[in-house]
């Protein structure tokens, strides 16, 4: 009995309790402990133990960086949510719903990586024969691709020590198992004892890797948070409407977070969206947009994008009123909703709210308070404003409307799109591109809306 010990581990956090626990006591979450063998002590030493340092400590100024330290990987949108490209034994954790891409996105980056340098794709969930469809399906070039399908830890280690290839893809992380865990594959054990070994190895032998990772129904990283700390970059693949996909940062030791890459999913793979400003805009005739649409610009790392904020506003159905919004956070949608009703006089404590952004996009910029705003009045007034009207600006709780960054460069964006006109807060300092409309409190900001009607 001894030798068939359990233990009980949280899937948030990695903490081992000898009995099940309803609430982890480290991470607060709710039924996340499961029930795993337990792993006997190891006497092996791991790879991350045994990477060759220096025994003293030296100046920064006296370290050479190579110049091939960081590489392009082909890809552009990829390499600006990296943050200009792969490092070099840095591991990179790309998790994504089922069917979203990933797959297809790192088999089309491998390949491109493939012109230059050794590479290898590790599949778990499909063999060599459906990898080799889905390549010809992308017209990929398959000559200098290897693919390896063992995800026995042991032997795939033994491998890329062998082998030592400069690029290698995981796919997926779920699949790998460790003959010293007993836990199945997928276990949080065997998660967090395979990506220990694979990230120790991959900064021992230079080797950038490419972890494949499944999601949970809440859209998190599956398998413990322990994860998340060990690799260097953590990237989430989103679907942003039909055929639109979305990468974004969660975590980047080598670059910003703020920036995301567009692609569009084609029956060639994904294909990189390179100029997206008008991308999540439509396209409309005439001088005015129907009611409850306003434009607004948005920056998202270094680049901007033009957006337009939908709201509907119906009588509610149950005697008091919901917000339903997934693409702006819906305590920001009460909280503008509420300044609208106290400073403007827009009832709204009796209608449901629906709220969202056309293309899919999520927005978390304060920018787009104001012209929020705006959408909900112009939806309960049912009222249009004009087709070539932008608007951005912050919302205090007393009504002001306050400067926002980067005024210069969204007004420039515009204008290059055919906008002829901005609202914008009244210490907003622009470039003379567009006709401009100012004003300081929401109330003026209707005020200026309904003369424009």
């Amino acid at each position: 009995m001894k030798d068939r010990a359990v233990q009980f581990v949280c899937t948030q956090c990695g903490r081992i309790e000898t009995k099940w626990l309803g609430r982890c006591p480290d991470c607060g979450s709710w039924n996340s402990f499961e029930e795993e063998m337990a792993t006997p002590p190891s006497q092996k030493m791991g790879k991350a133990a045994v990477i060759d340092t220096k025994t003293s400590p030296v100046f920064l100024k006296d370290i050479n960086i190579d110049p091939g330290f960081r590489f392009e990987t082909g890809i552009s949108e990829l390499d600006r949510v990296l943050g200009g490209g792969v490092m070099r034994g840095s591991s990179i954790l790309l998790g994504g719903e089922p069917g979203i891409g990933k797959s297809t996105l790192m088999l089309q980056m491998i390949e491109k990586c493939s012109l230059g340098k050794s590479v290898l794709y590790v599949s778990g969930e499909e063999s060599p024969s459906q990898v080799k469809l889905r390549a010809e399906r992308l017209g990929l070039s398959l000559e200098k691709i290897s693919i390896f399908c063992d995800t026995r830890i042991e032997i795939l280690a033994n491998v890329l020590e062998k082998t030592k290839p400069d690029v290698v893809v995981i796919d997926s992380l779920q699949t790998l198992s460790s003959s010293e865990v007993p836990s199945p594959a997928g276990s949080v054990n065997q998660i967090r004892c395979c990506s220990t070994e694979l990230v120790g190895l991959s900064k021992q032998l230079g080797i950038s890797l490419f972890l494949i990772g499944h999601v949970t129904k809440e859209g998190v990283l599956a398998g413990p948070k322990v994860i998340e700390h060990l690799v260097d970059t953590v990237l989430y693949f989103d679907q942003a409407g039909s055929g639109v996909r979305l990468i974004r940062a969660a975590k980047n030791r080598f670059g910003s977070i703020d920036e995301i890459g567009i692609f569009h999913m084609s029956d060639k793979g994904l294909i990189a969206v390179t100029n997206p400003t008008s991308f999540f805009i439509t396209e409309r005739e005439g001088e005015n947009t129907p009611p409850g649409i306003v434009y607004t610009a948005v920056i998202e790392g270094t680049r901007t994008f033009l957006v337009e904020i939908q709201a509907l506003t119906i009588p509610a159905k149950s005697g008091f009123s919901r917000v339903y919004s997934d693409r702006i956070d819906n305590a920001r949608v009460n909280r503008v909703a509420a300044v609208l009703e106290r400073h403007a006089g827009i009832r709204l404590n009796d209608q449901d709210i629906y709220v969202n952004v056309a293309g899919g996009m999520k927005i978390s910029e304060v920018s787009v308070e104001l012209p929020l705003a705006l959408a909900l009045w112009s939806a309960v007034q049912g009222v249009s404003l004009p087709s070539k009207l932008l608007a951005f600006g912050e919302l205090s709780l007393s009504g002001e409307v306050r400067n926002v960054s980067f005024s210069e460069k969204r007004e420039k964006a515009a204008g290059e799109l055919g906008f002829s006109r901005v609202l914008v807060p009244k210490t907003t300092v622009l470039g003379g591109v567009l006709e401009v409309s100012r004003c300081n409190t929401l109330k003026e900001a209707v005020q200026v809306c309904s003369k424009m009607v």
